[in-house]
This record gives structure tokens, C-alpha cells and sequence, in this order.
């Protein structure tokens, strides 16, 4: 039996003994927490509210356990419980701002994460959950001035460090992303994707060999290489080495043969060499996997187009806008491409 479990079963015999004392409900749920037993956390703070209503721990502690289990009206519900008990709680306000961040609702979670800061002006967590806010709506600008907030609060914070990276990435501040990429590995020298996003970064910067060097980094260490072998592929096309792009490409599709990237970025390589059949197999065969993809029937259409079969590439965008029939850019290129074919038939063209 670990200490965990056994402090848990002396906490069990306490409260048989003394049912009133709110103290070891806390004690119990945190316990449970690190044995990531969440249902027992809920059953113990559901009892403890029993006991206590107002208790603003176990309330917050609730609307936590309902966010991590997707159920945000929950949620939502026990903070806002918490916060007609205690209205100056920072942490209710962080965390209500999380719950309108999951359903994209900007305007009001940036009005609760900013009540969060008037509460808590000193606390990188919150500025950079408005950071991430602002590069989820691709503000990246307003972004990285919130992440770079966040670590004059806390230099070494592995988050705000990520995420201005990839901030920096975007905007294509490419030196400063490597910057604060490598400042994490550092610090982390076990990051896989980090360890991956430093290797993207030089491709980008044309440092080919260092690029190389950081990818075969990270695909030694521990943790699913899907990723790091399609990053090293594209890296590898970059440099104009198609060969080793397409085996890598490969041994990502092994890896996770019930994903789609690797074998449609695969397609996308065959595509760009005219070698049509073979990328019109992995396109289809992507579809089967993924039948609701209206990318990869754009690209099978695409595809056909080149090869000069108009009617099966027509067919394939017509699939891809009834699957997204909001995106103009779809609709604009089966436009064009139903109006040319419509033009050759009436010219008595061969289509």
C-alpha cells in the first residue's frame, strides 16, 4: 500500500469520527486529486457541500472538475456559486475566463481575466491565458505583449516561453522564436516539441544541418514520433532531399496509419512531382479514413484537374462544399472550374 493510500484510509477513519470536520474534506480531496481519482474528488466535495453550502473551495474545486470533464454550464455554475460567496476571489474570475475561452466567447473572457488581474496584478497565469486568447482570435501582436507580460512576472515560465515562441513563429520573427524556443530546451532539455518546433524554426532560417540535428533530437526521445517525422519531412523538402522526405512521410503513416497528415502532405509531395495516380491513392485513401474532409476532396479535385479529368475533379470540390459549403474558396474554385467545363462542352471542346 502506498502513502498515499494509506494517509487516505486514515482520513477515512477521522471523518467516520468527527463528520463535521471540513478540514479533512480538503485534506481527502487533494489526496484523491494526486491520485487522479476524479470521481472520488467529486464525491468528496459533493459531501462536503452537503455539510458546508458555501464552502468556496469546494466550490471552485467543483466547477474545476466539471471544466476538465467538458461539462462548462457546470462549470460555470459552481463559480458562479463561488463568487456570490466571496466576489474578490481572483481564482473564480481566472477561472470563469477559461470557461468563456473554451466557448470562444472573447469579449467575456477577456472581461473576466481582466477582473482576474485587478484582483491579482501579479500573476503570470492569468496574463498569459488573455495572451493565448489573443493569438487563439490571431491577434498576434496584442498576443506577444501579454506573454511578454507574463515573463517579467516569471522569466522561466516553460508556457509563456512556448507560447511567444510559436507567437514569434507567426509573425515571422523567426530568430526571436529560436530565441525563447531554445531557453525552454535549456531549461527542458527532454521537450519533444520543443525540441521539434527549434528544428521547424531553422528550417525556415535555412540552417539545413542544425535543422537535421534537432529533429533526429527529438525523434530519440521518449514519446510518439508522428509529429517529429512529418516536422523532419517537410524540413527534408525544404532542402530539395525528396527521397528522404517521402520515407519519412512513410514512417509517420506507420506509426499512426488511422491519421491523415502524413498521407496527405505525401499526396501534396507526389502532386508537386506530376505523380498524379499515386497521389490520387493516398488521397483517397485518406478519405476513407477521414470521410468528411472537405481539404482532402479539394485536393483529390485538384488532383483530377491536373490530370485533365475534369468531370471526377468537378465531382470531388462538389463533395468538398457540401461538406463546407460556407468556405468562398472552395465555392470560387468549383466555380471557375464548372464554368470552364461548361464553356468547353458548349465550344464542342473535348473535356
Amino acid at each position: 500500500m502506498s502513502d498515499t493510500e494509506k494517509q487516505i484510509n486514515e482520513l477515512i477513519m477521522e471523518m467516520a469520527k468527527d463528520p463535521q470536520n471540513v478540514e479533512n474534506y480538503h485534506k481527502l480531496a487533494e489526496l484523491y486529486l494526486k491520485k487522479e481519482d476524479y470521481d472520488k474528488v467529486m464525491s468528496v466535495l459533493e459531501s462536503l457541500l452537503t455539510i458546508k453550502p458555501d464552502d468556496v473551495q469546494a466550490l471552485v474545486g467543483m466547477g474545476t472538475m466539471w471544466f476538465y470533464e467538458k461539462d462548462f454550464r457546470k462549470s460555470l455554475s459552481y463559480y458562479n456559486r463561488a463568487l456570490e460567496i466571496n466576489p474578490k476571489n481572483f481564482l473564480i474570475y481566472y477561472n470563469m475566463g477559461n470557461v468563456f475561452a473554451e466557448w470562444k466567447n472573447f469579449p467575456k473572457a477577456l472581461f473576466y481575466y481582466n477582473r482576474a488581474i485587478d484582483l491579482n496584478s501579479t500573476n503570470p497565469e492569468i496574463y498569459n491565458a488573455i495572451a493565448l486568447l489573443y493569438q487563439d482570435n490571431e491577434d498576434y501582436v496584442e498576443s506577444k505583449a501579454y506573454y511578454e507580460k507574463a515573463l517579467s512576472l516569471d522569466p522561466e515560465n516553460i508556457t509563456a516561453l512556448v507560447d511567444m515562441g510559436n507567437v514569434c513563429f507567426k509573425l515571422f520573427d523567426y530568430e526571436t522564436a529560436l530565441v525563447l524556443y531554445k531557453k525552454v530546451f535549456a531549461l527542458n532539455p527532454d521537450n519533444k516539441i520543443v525540441a521539434i518546433c527549434i528544428g521547424n524554426t531553422l528550417t525556415l532560417m535555412r540552417e539545413r544541418e542544425k535543422a537535421y540535428n534537432y529533429f533526429e533530437k527529438a525523434l530519440k526521445m521518449e514519446g510518439d514520433n508522428y509529429k517529429a517525422y512529418i516536422c523532419y519531412a517537410i524540413a527534408l523538402s525544404e532542402f530539395g532531399e525528396y527521397d528522404m522526405a517521402v520515407e519519412m512521410y512513410k514512417r509517420a503513416e506507420n506509426i499512426q496509419p488511422k491519421e491523415i497528415d502524413a498521407q496527405i502532405l505525401l499526396a501534396n509531395l507526389y502532386t508537386n512531382f506530376n505523380h498524379l495516380d499515386l497521389a490520387m491513392d493516398l488521397y483517397k485513401e485518406a478519405l476513407r479514413l477521414k470521410p468528411n474532409s472537405a481539404e482532402t476532396y479539394m485536393l483529390l479535385g485538384n488532383a483530377h484537374y491536373l490530370k485533365g479529368e475534369i468531370e471526377q475533379s468537378i465531382g470531388s470540390y462538389r463533395s468538398s462544399i457540401n461538406i463546407s459549403p460556407e468556405n468562398d474558396e472552395y465555392r470560387l474554385i468549383y466555380t471557375q472550374v464548372l464554368d470552364e467545363y461548361i464553356d468547353k462542352k458548349r465550344n464542342g471542346e473535348p473535356v
